[in-house]
């Protein structure tokens, strides 16, 4: 390795962990850290986290990806974070006012109802409290600290990245991609919507400024650090993963098995779809702006976490995962897997986790294997609609619940297309692609996107009459089940 060369640092922000990956130019992984980051669920419907534990976990998986390489070479590193989920702080202090409010969180959704739908319309996207934007009304209307730094001018609210970079780099500014989850940006906007911010009573002085997703940004600091980094990327953690899968070019999309299930499509512009978000990929210093549509299923992982811890099914999801690989079939066992709601494209924010189908000779593997038919089958729900609008051909995959086999092969059935299996954790590599685009050391994404190499494939293997029929059954199953 050539020490003047510069690495490129990934930092993944994400719902249940933080990670850093350190890569080389040739994006070939040099070092990884992860630190476990807690959720709380202090009430029916809320899901919280603690700013400071975030902002430690970053802190601390940062130094230990960096202390291998001393003072030399230098570093471009990129930010991607979980999207939605929002905050309040202190202007002056930079002390946390409330916790993180997690994307998955529901408290907003009486408010939402007080808002309504045709006031939102300009964001092209539907009315939910997945969105940023009612997580902020919220806890203006709610939280007396929030009330405080209002009215002594010291309020600053946002997405967890706008945070990390005003304590780290002293930037309180977002980027694109992440503006358009929030229900703030128009469709096809390039700054905060006063319609919007109107909508849900918010101020523009109390949000980040909005700037590119690659391009000198700054410096991120910490006494943890041998030395400061370069910003040189911040963006949502999905756009990055898009980045990351390879998936650059129009036409192409990507699924990320996390703790949810987000698919991507890029697309040639702005473009609304039916039970589908349209949504910003990224955005350069030159002002081009690179789009997508989105459709994510809010429950995947986490359902196969509480399915082995919560109710002991299993020692941990990959024993889970293990058992349903052991069973043939479902045994008839069908689960919707809606413990946050249903995404794209139903849009049931009220709908919940549903198992049917009991009977004497159910197994835990059974039920194992109905989770990630269940998991498959919203996948496939999403894809359908995109393919209305963008033709796809395969599906690149990611995310650690894609080191399951049997999870692949459900969902390559499922779809009846192939699937293209990456790299498990492109979040944080495609994090680390753009800063390296953004900070002259790539020439480009495409470029980038070419270093990847070839990915291996999963092709289906069931015929497409079972397919269809087995889809056929389970749009009847969801529309029984959400209305319960």
């Amino acid at each position: 390795m050539n020490v003047t060369e510069p690495l490129l640092l990934g930092i993944d922000e994400g719902t249940t962990a933080v990670k850093a990956s350190l890569f080389d130019l040739g994006l070939r992984p040099l070092a990884e850290a992860r630190r476990p980051v807690a959720t709380a669920h202090p009430a029916p419907g809320w899901v919280e986290q603690d700013p400071l534990e975030v902002l430690a976990a970053v802190e601390e998986a940062v130094a230990e990806v960096l202390a291998p390489a001393g003072d030399e070479p230098p570093v471009l590193a990129g930010l991607a974070h979980q999207g939605e989920s929002v905050l309040a702080w202190d202007a002056r202090t930079g002390a946390p006012l409330t916790p993180i409010v997690v994307w998955q969180d529901k408290r907003q959704e009486d408010l939402l109802e007080l808002v309504g739908a045709e006031a939102v319309s300009r964001s092209g996207l539907p009315l939910d409290p997945y969105f940023s934007a009612g997580k902020l009304a919220w806890l203006l209307a709610n939280d007396a600290a929030v009330g405080r730094a209002r009215e002594s001018g010291t309020l600053r609210m946002g997405t967890v990245d706008a945070f990390l970079a005003d304590r780290l780099a002293g930037r309180f500014a977002t980027d694109l991609s992440t503006a358009s989850r929030t229900q703030l940006l128009a469709l096809g906007g390039r700054n905060w919507d006063e319609g919007l911010l109107g909508a849900f009573s918010l101020r523009r002085d109390w949000l980040p400024a909005l700037g590119p997703s690659f391009g000198a940004l700054g410096e991120l600091r910490s006494a943890a650090w041998p030395r400061p980094v370069a910003l040189r990327a911040q963006l949502v953690d999905q756009q990055a993963a898009l980045a990351g899968s390879g998936a650059v070019a129009t036409g192409l999309a990507k699924a990320t098995y996390g703790t949810g299930v987000f698919v991507l499509a890029r697309t040639d512009g702005p473009q609304a779809a039916r039970g589908l978000l349209p949504t910003v990929a990224w955005a350069g210093e030159d002002g081009q702006v690179a789009h997508a549509l989105d459709g994510g299923v809010f429950t995947a992982g986490s359902l196969l976490e509480w399915l082995a811890g919560d109710l002991g099914l299993a020692g941990d999801p990959a024993q889970l995962a293990a058992q349903a690989a052991r069973v043939p079939d479902s045994a008839g066992v069908r689960l919707l897997p809606a413990l946050a709601g249903l995404g794209s494209p139903w849009w049931e924010p009220g709908a919940r986790g549903v198992i049917a189908g009991l009977h004497g000779g159910v197994r835990p593997g059974h039920l194992a294997r109905a989770a990630l038919e269940g998991i498959a089958q919203r996948v496939a729900d999403i894809v359908e609609a995109m393919s209305a609008q963008v033709a796809l051909e395969r599906l690149l995959v990611d995310g650690g619940l894609t080191n399951d086999e049997t999870l692949l092969q459900i969902q390559a059935d499922a779809l009846g297309i192939e699937l293209a299996v990456g790299r498990a954790d492109a979040t944080a590599l495609g994090a680390a692609m753009l800063a390296g685009v953004g900070g002259g050391a790539l020439g480009s994404l495409e470029e980038a996107a070419a270093l990847l190499g070839a990915a291996r494939t999963v092709r289906p293997q069931t015929s497409e009459t079972e397919r269809r029929l087995a889809r056929a059954r389970w749009r009847e199953f969801v529309r029984a089940a959400a209305r319960l």
